[in-house]
């Protein structure tokens, strides 16, 4: 027991000095000639693993971005300010999602800290935000507190413009390719992580708010998730888990509401609706399989299924949902394109001994598993699949906008370019002719200390493409006003169900 104990205060006390010093890292300039070789490093790094690195730039202009960084640090540079540097020339790259996966340099919480913001509501969390130009409006006040009302505009948080914050993030999100849609919804969305990343952790804050030419302030704090709303919550959860049905949705406590859902719009279930808030591959299997059980035993004529706001996920579920919704044998992806037979062993995977014991055998799995073709190398495995017996042979409309990106793109991309369905809404923020997603592979740049990863894969759906550079369009676009998304006015579902009733 002694043995044991003094273990646990040599853990506690080394953990203790590594928060402290990672801290003071973060604290303390790096000299701008170690700066100069981080960036030489990372794009190394890029040239090594990035399957298509100058899809959207070429070679020539990204070379000339990394020179311009380094001609640029002149003195030393504190870890986050060399981020700021760093971030805009990753977003010429024009890879939504390596631009999103390069996390800002921020402090560790001590063991007190911790303890301290455990089971704490976050605060500017609590809302949901839409985004006019620079100006930033509330969508949902999910607690209800402090009678925030819908509408209500923010104008600074602890006297600093909303704006500003705006205006210094957007450098460091892209979209994949030109299109421009993705960038408004992905910063409203990270509105408190942006602030989180300038201000650290707060107990509480200052918001200046607009609501109807009234100008207010507000003051969030940090509050503690309460036992009442404990066993509440898991009360809830544990009824859901109880419920196979609705365990099949997919229940998410953080919006409390569920990822999947099935409904019927009209009397006679001619007209369903599947919404999909996100492709996390939980229980996703169960929930089509009994979704399109259900479609043919009502002998529903019209599917809506809407994907608007659904970042993505797991590939192998809109794999399984589209073996749903095609006609004929389908291949929904192609080989994946990766830079060398040994790139994806350099994937990041949380080490254990059940990992230690199968890693030789993933290992030699892979190297067969990978094919080189005209000098390229892919991985094999996306085979063309049979539609299932239960497959959806009516008309389908899907629901897209900005924030429909990377496996939402992909299965957008193939419903359109094999007209299996009517596209309806805003152009997606992922591109029409794929992305470079899949795994990652991590390491952490040699002075800067910043973790830097590196997506492995070039995922293609299997189309026509189009070499547009941009995301999917829709065969019918409908841009809701900001006063419609307010007011929860649905225009594009409406403009889908005076369509069904224009073909009845």
């Amino acid at each position: 027991m002694k043995n044991i104990y003094l273990l646990f205060v040599a853990g506690l006390l080394f953990s203790c000095t590594s928060v402290k010093k990672y801290n003071q890292h973060l604290e303390t300039p790096v000299a701008a000639e170690k700066l100069k070789k981080d960036a030489d490093f990372a794009y190394k790094k890029l040239q090594k693993f990035h399957p298509n690195l100058y899809w959207f730039i070429p070679k020539d202009s990204l070379d000339l971005e990394f020179e311009n960084l380094k001609n640029s640090i002149n003195t030393p540079l504190k870890p986050a300010e060399f981020y700021q540097k760093l971030m805009p020339v990753i977003t010429k790259i024009r890879e939504g999602h390596q631009s999103s996966i390069i996390p800002y340099p921020r402090k560790r919480l001590t063991k007190k800290e911790q303890k301290k913001y455990k089971d704490t509501k976050s605060l500017l969390g609590r809302m949901e935000y839409v985004l006019d130009g620079k100006c930033v409006f509330v969508k949902e006040n999910i607690d209800d507190f402090d009678s925030i009302k819908i509408g209500t505009e923010i104008l600074k948080i602890n006297d600093v413009p909303v704006s500003d914050y705006l205006e210094k993030y957007e450098k460091f999100v892209s979209s994949d390719g030109f299109n421009t849609t993705f960038q408004k919804y992905i910063l409203a969305a990270r509105l408190e992580r942006i602030f989180t990343a300038e201000n650290g952790i707060l107990d509480s804050i200052k918001l200046q708010t607009r609501y109807s030419d009234e100008v207010k302030d507000f003051y969030i704090h940090l509050e503690k998730i309460d036992k009442t709303e404990k066993k509440k919550k898991k009360k809830t959860e544990k009824e859901i888990s109880k419920n196979p049905e609705q365990k099949n949705k997919d229940y998410n406590p953080a919006n409390r509401s569920f990822n999947r859902d099935l409904k019927f719009l009209d009397q006679d279930s001619s007209i369903a609706y599947m919404k999909i808030k996100t492709f996390s591959g939980v229980k996703s299997k169960n929930f089509y399989k009994e979704s399109f059980e259900t479609l043919q035993k009502t002998g529903s004529k019209y599917l809506i299924i809407d994907i608007r706001n659904n970042t993505g996920g797991s590939l192998s579920e809109i794999r399984n949902l589209y073996s749903y919704l095609a006609v004929d044998k389908v291949k929904l992806i192609n080989d994946m394109e990766v830079t060398g037979r040994s790139s994806i062993h350099h994937a990041d995977y949380p080490f254990n001994s059940f990992l230690a014991v199968v890693y030789p055998f993933y290992f030699v799995r892979n190297v067969f598993a990978t094919k080189s073709k005209d000098g390229k190398f892919y991985l094999r495995g996306n085979k063309a699949k049979t539609p299932k017996e239960t497959a959806f042979h009516g008309k389908i409309y899907l629901l897209v906008n900005g924030m429909s990106f990377s496996a939402s793109s992909i299965i957008s991309s193939k419903l359109k370019n094999d007209k299996r369905a009517v596209l309806v809404g805003e152009e997606t923020g992922g591109t029409n002719d794929g992305t470079v997603a899949g795994q990652i592979s991590t390491t952490k740049l040699p002075n800067s200390k910043l973790y830097f990863p590196v997506w492995l894969m070039f995922i293609q759906p299997n189309i026509e493409f189009t070499n547009t550079k941009k995301g999917v369009t829709p065969d019918v676009e409908i841009l809701p006003t900001l006063e419609e998304i307010l007011q929860k006015k649905d225009v594009e579902l409406e403009w889908i169900l005076k369509d069904i009733e224009a073909e009845k």
